[in-house]
């Protein structure tokens, strides 16, 4: 057999081989040597103490399944997984692993790996160097060695995804036979159910990855582990160590609780924990890799010494220093000699923890990826078990493990009995953002089944129960914006924290907290006849409340029985759809008595503070017919007379977003956005529904096209628009409300501050861009005019030309049209004014929305007499104008003026206009001929007044067709 090894890398074409030494390799080499062979080769090659090594490249895994002929089959499997089914998953993932493993290695590629397995023992500098006679002597001198064979794909160790554990490492591999074996493994560990699902979630298409083997000589540790150049769990610079005895697989696979040792950048040590290590990860005198029980006095034994721990530290900073980026670097130690067997970015960045926790502390173990949540907690004690770890469940387990990773993604919280920070399931969970406390020692012991407890994975600690966050820190917002941030508030006790943002407005007042706090349904009040109780409970809460803010827009009860059925008194029976049921207004309006209560708790606070306005919402509104009555409740308590009370709706369904115009018209103050019902709504996607949760989206473009329509008529109404959804403290959804001028954004405490410098922003850079724009359109006008200046002249008195001409030519009746046209365009505007203004007064609104309520008969009468009215005055305006032809209306002369008729023209044009007097046909001034066009037209006038009454009276509603057009 050819040594590749004896011959000079100058006369072989490195292009054409499928294995390359670390030496021929550097870190942008990841193409071909996948992301772990890089970053050996980048160490190897800077001095770092890097074991022999070669790498099985990507062009030879290309070569083996295109050779073999399983490239489609990989492929048509791999398009039809659902990676949301485990089961499917882990059925389809393991055949394309047997059709991997199965396949025959192609002989060229074969003979090339062996070749290359032969020369490992000594690195390749020293093989080319060799004589003939000295190589032989070195080939033939022993027997082969063990190696351990890592995989190493184009997806893995990337600066934004560590795909840590997603690939398979086969270690203590010996002879042919077995390296041979473990390559066609590692290719296949590429199609592990892990692996799939992670490329999956991360967006990787099936053309971008593939994967090349690391075959590296093994060291037989006797301690291995972990480095952090920068702590991953705390916010500080320190470096931090996890070691354990034997084999590095013990660590990594988080089998085993290592030690844990902080050291300073200036090589102090910090702090040091050493657990009891239990078991220990070794090699046999066959060769196999065994998991060995170690005493109790060795257990408990520090892993590194105090040199070791400084010459790893320092290794770490050095290496961070090479790759400027922190690094995640593993480490073995045989025979006291420090070897580094792989290094790769940090991909995690950690937020400090602002929050304090209160609560019945019942666990500690290490905080393996920051966060706070809580949830049920699912113990499972083996993998077959997985499948009952549901939707938000607190994933309990003895350790973690990277076969757990598509669970994991369900899971709203991981606690371990062992394991350490750096195993490769914890590097994935911080990824995820999921908080995780490993190492507990006997969580799986000590937590049951279905008991409920909450997760800090900033400070490693289980609290039992739902535990509220607590904030330790509030800042004030900027306050300098054209869009105002308001604060949504539900419960009086967290009004003086919520003060602290510097806000003086509350958006959102929901009465279900205070409902809530009391312990009863609102109808357990009605029911034992205590409904001044529960309007003094409803009081006292807003009371409490508006002490803190100036203005405060408070939502009347919107109690779904799904939510609230444990509350006392409330109704069991059971709905089949409680989104789609009895609550908010139909509620309110159906239960008069609670609704009336709750107003007058409004009214009182109102009537105390009256240099504070209230503003009073109404819920899940989907006609007109709802905001009459409910405003008549309103003004029945003398709420309306109020000067500091607003009357609004909340904008929360479709009905509402369609018909928007009619409840404007309705005479309301201002509306509010609620997105989370809107989003649901309008998509016919609950939320809550795990199967379906992937769909919901508050930026989907029907939601925002309800949304930009509502804006746009408030706009038309000038009346005041909010939004109190959970999409107010999304940046995407603030930018679009922004841009089509919503007057404030209601968001929770804790987002105050960045939503406002996010919208202060937002509001310079549409300023900037204003003034940008409208200054480069100056100086482009400018400059064009001083170049083009003859050429501009030319061209605007051409298109004066033209229209002089157009009009020259037009014969009078067509120029008539024109101007008869404009002024009925005219007419139709001022007469949506006039219609705004009618329901501008208080005295003569919702006049023909609420038709209903009076008779057919009562309601012609009132119409007929505004006819008359009208016709009396419609007469004594044409005397006037016949009786003064040379004077036409002063309107008419402007109407001239916009249709750009010429001066010239504009005497021709008033007489003919004042001898049509009002557009007769002949242009004759007979009185007879206009009385008698006259009388036609108020004839055919009245006619169409009678149907439209008739109709208006008959079916009211066909009035909301206007509304159906221009809709999303």
């Amino acid at each position: 057999m050819a040594t590749r090894g004896v011959k000079s890398s100058s006369n072989l074409n490195l292009e054409t081989l499928y294995v390359r030494w670390l030496s021929e390799l550097n870190k942008n080499s990841g193409p071909i040597a996948g992301g772990k062979g890089a970053n050996l080769a980048e160490m190897y090659n800077s001095k770092f103490p890097v074991p022999p090594a070669f790498v099985i490249t990507t062009k030879a895994y290309y070569h083996f399944i295109e050779e073999t002929g399983i490239k489609n089959k990989i492929n048509e499997i791999l398009n039809e997984i659902n990676v949301d089914n485990t089961e499917e998953l882990e059925e389809k993932a393991k055949k394309i692993r047997e059709i991997i493993i199965s396949s025959e290695m192609p002989d060229d590629l074969s003979s090339e790996i062996l070749e290359s397995y032969e020369n490992i023992s000594t690195d390749k500098a020293t093989l080319e160097a060799a004589g003939k006679y000295a190589l032989s002597i070195l080939k033939h001198s022993s027997e082969p060695i063990f190696v351990a064979v890592r995989s190493s794909a184009t997806t893995e160790d990337l600066d934004d995804s560590s795909f840590a554990g997603q690939q398979e490492t086969y270690l203590n591999i010996k002879g042919n036979h077995q390296l041979l074996e473990a390559v066609k493994k590692v290719f296949a560990s590429l199609f592990t159910a892990r692996a799939i699902y992670y490329r999956k979630k991360r967006g990787f298409s099936n053309e971008k990855f593939a994967l090349a083997a690391v075959v590296q000589k093994m060291i037989d540790s006797d301690k291995a582990g972990v480095i952090f150049s920068r702590n991953p769990v705390k916010n500080n610079e320190n470096i931090m160590i996890e070691a354990v005895f034997g084999l590095g697989e013990g660590i990594v696979s988080g089998r085993i609780k290592p030690d844990n040792y902080e050291v300073s950048r200036d090589l102090k040590l910090v702090s040091k924990l050493i657990s009891e290590k239990k078991t220990a990860i070794t090699r046999n005198s066959q060769g196999d890799t065994e998991e060995v029980t170690l005493s109790s006095s060795k257990a408990k034994t520090q892993v590194l010494e105090e040199y070791e721990i400084k010459r790893l530290a320092d290794y770490a900073i050095k290496i961070e220093e090479h790759y400027s980026k922190p690094q995640d670097i593993e480490f073995a130690i045989e025979s006291r000699e420090i070897y580094i067997v792989q290094s790769r970015p940090v991909t995690t960045q950690v937020k400090e923890n602002k929050e304090e926790i209160k609560g019945n502390f019942i666990l500690s173990g290490l905080a393996a990826s920051p966060g706070i949540a809580s949830g049920k907690v699912k113990i499972i004690h083996d993998l077959s078990q997985l499948e009952k770890v549901q939707k938000g469940d607190i994933l309990v387990t003895q350790m973690t493990n990277p076969d757990m990773v598509v669970t994991m993604q369900k899971s709203s919280a991981i606690i371990t009995d062992e394991g350490g920070i750096t195993a490769h399931a914890a590097i994935v969970s911080r990824e995820m953002g999921i908080p995780a406390v490993v190492g507990t020692g006997h969580a799986t012991k000590l937590l049951k089944d279905g008991m409920i407890v909450t997760v800090d994975g900033f400070n490693g600690l289980i609290y039992e129960g739902e535990t509220k966050e607590k904030k330790a820190e509030i800042k004030q917002i900027i306050n300098n914006t054209k869009t105002k941030i308001k604060i949504i508030l539900d419960l009086p006790d967290y009004a003086e924290r919520a003060a602290q943002t510097g806000i003086d407005s509350v958006g959102l007042l929901r009465l279900e907290g205070i409902i809530a706090e009391s312990g009863k349904h609102p109808l357990a009040f009605l029911k034992e006849n205590k409904i001044s109780d529960y309007e003094k409970i409803i009081q006292e809460g807003v009371e409490k409340i508006s002490r803190h803010f100036n203005e405060i827009w408070i939502r009347t009860s919107d109690i779904r029985s799904d939510e609230f059925n444990n509350l006392e008194g409330s109704s069991k029976k059971p709905e089949i759809n409680p989104m789609l049921g009895m609550h908010g207004i139909r509620f309110s309006l159906k239960n008069p008595e609670i609704f009336k209560a709750e107003l007058s708790a409004i009214k009182i606070c109102a009537e105390k503070h009256k240099n504070k306005i209230f503003g009073i919402m109404f819920p899940q509104i989907i006609s007109t017919e709802e905001t009459i009555e409910a405003k008549k409740h309103a003004e029945s308590l003398g709420l309306l007379k109020l000067s500091n009370i607003k009357i609004g709706i909340m904008v929360e369904t479709p009905a509402a977003c369609l018909i928007i115009k009619h409840l404007l018209k309705t005479n309301i103050d201002f509306i509010s956005f609620g997105t989370n019902d809107l989003t649901q709504y309008t998509l016919a996607i609950d939320r809550g529904n795990e199967q379906v949760q992937y769909l919901y989206n508050e930026t989907h473009p029907a939601v925002l096209n309800a949304i930009k329509r509502v804006l746009r008529t408030c706009q038309e109404f000038n009346v005041e628009s909010s939004i109190c959804g959970q999409a107010g403290s999304n940046k995407e959804m603030v930018k679009f409300l922004i841009e089509n001028g919503i007057n404030s954004i209601s968001v929770n405490a804790d987002a105050a501050y960045d939503i406002s410098a996010f919208v202060s922003e937002i509001e310079k850079s549409n300023n900037k861009e204003i003034s940008t724009e409208k200054t480069v359109h100056q100086e482009h006008k400018k400059i064009n005019h001083q170049i083009n200046k003859p050429q501009v002249q030319q061209q605007e008195k051409q298109k004066i030309k033209e229209k002089n001409n157009q009009h020259k030519n037009l014969p009078p009746e067509q120029l008539i049209q024109q101007v008869k046209h404009k002024i009925e365009e005219e007419f139709e505007e001022i007469s949506e004014e006039e219609e705004k203004s009618r329901f501008s007064n208080k005295e003569k609104e919702l006049v023909p929305i609420a038709v209903k309520q009076i008779s057919k008969e009562n309601y012609r009468k009132q119409q007929d007499n505004t006819k008359n009215n009208s016709k009396n005055q419609d007469k004594e305006r044409q005397d006037d104008k016949i009786n003064k032809p040379q004077t036409p209306p002063a309107y008419i002369a402007g109407i001239l003026d916009l249709l750009e008729i010429p001066k010239s023209r504009h005497s021709e044009m008033e007489e003919i206009l004042a001898l049509k007097s009002l557009f007769g046909e002949n242009g004759e001034k007979q009185e007879n001929q206009e009385k008698n066009t006259n009388t036609m037209e108020n004839k055919k006038e009245a006619n169409q007044e009678d149907a439209k009454q008739n109709k208006e009276a008959d079916n009211l509603e066909d009035s909301n067709e206007d509304e159906v057009l221009d809709i999303f």
